[in-house]
């Protein structure tokens, strides 16, 4: 018997107002969660430990599966655009923007993080979500953040 392999996401759209994200392929959504955002949530991030997510246009450029949270997908931020931003402000961007789940050492509270905001300013999901996320957006895939 042959079984098919997932059909991988092309996009990934974060909305962060809506605490949302998409995985998209040929732009039909395949699946959308609930998020987690920085703790800062409202606003693009400007320089490291402001605790703001990111927006704009990034890609997923690696993968860590012994991340200190269940598994971490790399967020290319920050971009040239955000360097320069952070320099003329004389801050540094931050960095380690990643889409993860839980923190491996809070594993049996899940509930604790569901309906908040608590990251440094990375995407959070489920441990379940993540997993799955992890098998359906491969390196490269383009990530786009909106306010």
């Amino acid at each position: 018997m042959i079984v098919a392999a997932p059909v991988q996401a092309d996009r990934v759209l974060i909305l962060k107002s809506a605490r949302q994200l998409s995985l998209i392929r040929n732009g039909r959504i395949l699946r959308s969660y609930h998020i987690s955002l920085g703790s800062t949530p409202v606003g693009a991030k400007e320089r490291q430990g402001d605790g703001r997510t990111p927006e704009g246009i990034y890609r997923i450029d690696s993968r860590n599966a012994s991340s200190k949270y269940h598994l971490a997908l790399h967020v290319s931020y920050p971009s040239a655009a955000d360097r320069l931003r952070a320099s003329r402000l004389h801050v540094a961007p931050g960095g380690e923007i990643m889409i993860h789940g839980t923190p491996n050492r809070w594993r049996g509270l899940p509930f604790v993080f569901a309906h908040t905001d608590w990251t440094a300013g990375c995407i959070a999901v489920s441990d379940a979500e993540i997993e799955e996320i992890w098998k359906l957006v491969p390196n490269g895939t383009v990530v786009e953040i909106r306010p």
